[in-house]
């Protein structure tokens, strides 16, 4: 019996939920069933020692945080004091006639010994107790707690906000952001929680005065009218047993009141709060100097005690004049080591690993755009632009850009800008910040006063003009557009060139496992038996590098399933991907509801299906370099017409072949759209344009 008595408990301390729920279970049990005096000293004792143990830990603490089980522990502890003042109501009411005894010793010491038998000064102690913790302690702590929450939620956008800014020029990765937005809603969530939970204190304290009342009244109608006590008997019992029940649960009610003060209102605090306060006010002794002057001065005053001012006049001058020392050896050793350091400068070596990584984009400026990422600039900043850019990226393409950032380089022209993908330069513009770009969509002459150049996206003539022609411009129809967005499109449009590149094997792995959570099972049944993770993350790089959203995985894994155990080859793999992405294809395609097409002629179909070497994965397209010039000049023969019709179409080949006329036609239109007839959705609408003879 013993071995499983030990075993239980064991297994109580072990398993923290079930110790949690049978306490739970002990409160309610006071509640409903009577207890016995021996128990019920247990529980005061318990009570009383469970308060002091909170008003430690709050004291120890460095954060507010680190105890944001706060509510819930103050929870517990009023329901604790709420059950063991209902049990010893049961005992007063039930037995006050045997004497002080009758509740247990716990409250018939604190009835006797600290009332020292007079009821009067009892009652008025415990209704001064309820008065420091109903209209002081927790009032105030209540106020604290309702500004902070208020404070808290009206603040997190902002502080939202500048977490992404951080995350966007570079200074934390992914993970110290999640963290930090983690610690941003935690601490919301605990002041809210602690502006509700002040009210058990103050329903606690409006119980205890309406369980002293009942205890009280009813105890002497119990007394006199049931056991034939005599009034005054009666009268001094029931009285020392409910104010000694009464202080032995408002004491322990200010001791949590006043830990829940010091939590809430040490919010901008980093530290403990001995340390804290010792810090802060040691740093000023001319207080504690001016303080033992007052002190001194009233000691010397007739009519008053010496010894008391005389005692702390001279502890505030010690400490005043010990503060100084230290602050004066502080200041010396603080320059001894600055001419150290400028004597022998430290010799540091940047960790090598660290000149290893890369960014996989950046952005570098001159000297003169640095408002654009500076606080408290004129202009809008450029990191909210790239910000929301890379929101909008990760709508359009499915994945997630990472972070840009954002760096001054003293080597560049105060105008100039360059952009990086994975420390390689893809493009390079100049930008004026107290200037407006002008451009004319037609190609036409500006008929503007201003600096000419040529627009770095897209290198068309355009005008740097003054902002005050912004008005102007505007009204003949121009296109105006400041220098952040300048930056920011040429940006984009690099983004787009070069996406698959930026589609890393991490990033892949970050959408398998923490974007896509439904496709657990797909992907467990693809990788590794039928493809890598590596494979997956060619075959959405040769989707991105088409311009095709991988927004819709669960479609793309689905198409992966259904080839991946029928060839290994991964051109083939994305041809089907693509075939099971028809809806989505031909609506990124379609104009005003139609897709534009050119048709291969069936001379061209048959050149290519011919000049097809190799067999599965072998494949590949050996045709004549004139055949291959000769293609290439019908194509740009084709678009040109179309061009000045206004139109812009794709070109549909048959599947078999559509790779290998997309990898000809990259090299002199990258921009051109090659579509197999697979990927024509059957409900979509097409408009042939010709043939491409």
């Amino acid at each position: 019996m013993t071995e499983r008595l030990k075993a239980f408990i064991h297994r109580i301390g072990g398993e923290r939920d079930l110790a949690l729920a049978l306490s739970v279970v002990a409160i309610i049990a006071m509640l409903i069933l009577p207890m016995p005096p021996f128990l019920l000293d247990i529980g005061l004792t318990l009570s009383i020692s469970f308060s002091v143990m909170i008003l430690m830990t709050a004291l120890f603490i460095e954060k507010p945080l680190e105890l944001s089980a706060f509510p819930t522990i103050l929870l517990i502890a009023t329901m604790l004091r709420l059950g063991l003042n209902l049990a010893s109501t049961r005992l007063i009411l039930g037995h006050g006639h045997e004497g002080p005894d009758a509740a247990g010793g716990v409250i018939a010491a604190f009835g006797e010994f600290l009332m020292g038998g007079q009821t009067v000064i009892g009652l008025t102690i415990f209704l001064i107790l309820i008065v420091i913790n109903f209209v002081v302690i927790t009032k105030g702590a209540g106020r604290i707690a309702e500004v902070a929450a208020r404070f808290s939620l009206d603040a997190m956008p902002g502080k939202q906000m500048a977490i992404d800014a951080d995350l966007n020029a570079g200074m934390i990765d992914e993970a110290q952001a999640r963290a930090r937005r983690s610690e941003l809603e935690a601490e919301s969530g605990f002041f809210g929680a602690m502006d509700g939970a002040s009210k058990f204190v103050k329903g606690d304290a409006i119980a205890g005065l309406i369980i002293t009342a009942v205890n009280v009244i009813v105890g002497l109608i119990v007394g006199v009218a049931i056991h034939g006590v005599d009034f005054a008997t009666a009268f001094n019992s029931y009285t020392i047993l409910t104010v000694g029940d009464g202080l032995v649960s408002q004491i322990p009610a200010l001791i949590v009141s006043t830990a829940a003060g010091l939590l809430v209102s040490k919010g901008g605090l980093r530290e403990r709060t001995g340390t804290a306060l010792g810090d802060q006010l040691g740093r000023f002794p001319k207080a504690f100097g001016m303080t033992s002057v007052l002190l001194g001065t009233l000691a010397l005053l007739p009519g008053l005690p010496f010894v008391p001012f005389a005692l702390l006049g001279s502890a505030c001058g010690w400490t005043a004049w010990a503060l100084t020392r230290r602050a004066q050896a502080a200041v010396i050793a603080k320059h001894a080591q600055e001419q150290q350091a400028a004597e022998a400068p430290a010799i540091t070596e940047e960790p090598i690993a660290e000149t290893l990584a890369i960014d996989p984009v950046r952005i570098e400026i001159g000297y003169a755009l640095l408002p654009l990422v500076n606080e408290g600039g004129t202009e809008q900043r450029l990191d909210d632009q790239v910000r929301a850019l890379r929101r909008q990226m990760a709508l359009d393409y499915g994945f997630v850009l990472p972070p840009v950032r954002i760096l001054d380089n003293m080597a560049l022209a105060a105008n100039d800008y360059v952009i990086h993908v994975r420390e390689t330069e893809v493009g390079r513009g100049e930008a004026r910040i107290d200037r407006l770009l002008v451009i004319n969509p037609d190609g036409g002459d500006l008929r503007l006063s201003g600096e000419k150049c040529r627009e770095p996206v897209f290198n068309l003539p355009a005008l740097w003009v003054a902002k005050e022609l912004r008005d102007e411009a505007g009204i003949r129809g121009l296109t105006v557009v400041d220098c952040g967005t300048v930056i920011t499109t040429h940006l984009t449009e690099l983004v787009k060139d070069n996406i698959a590149d930026l589609l890393s094997y991490a990033e892949v792995q970050k959408l398998l496992s923490d974007v896509h959570r439904d496709t657990e099972k797909l992907v467990a049944d693809i990788v590794p038996s039928r493809l890598s993770v590596s494979g997956i993350q060619r075959i959405l790089q040769n989707l991105l590098s088409e311009g095709i959203s991988i927004r819709d995985l669960p479609t793309i894994l689905e198409g992966i399933a259904e080839a991946a155990p029928l060839t290994g080859n991964l051109t083939q793999i994305t041809e089907h991907v693509r075939s099971r992405l028809a809806r989505q294809i031909s609506a990124a395609h379609a104009r005003d509801g139609i897709i534009p097409i050119l048709t291969l002629s069936a001379r061209w179909d048959q050149e290519f299906a011919e000049n097809i070497v190799g067999e599965g994965d072998d494949r590949q397209l050996a045709m004549a370099p004139s055949s291959l010039q000769g293609f290439i000049a019908n194509v740009r023969e084709s678009y040109d017409r179309l061009a000045g019709e206004g139109e812009i179409p794709c070109i549909l080949t048959n599947p078999a072949i559509r790779p290998f006329v997309r990898s000809i036609i990259e090299r002199v239109r990258p921009a051109t759209t090659v579509l197999s007839q697979n990927e024509i959705h059957p409900r979509a609408r097409i408009r042939a344009l010709g043939t491409i003879g």
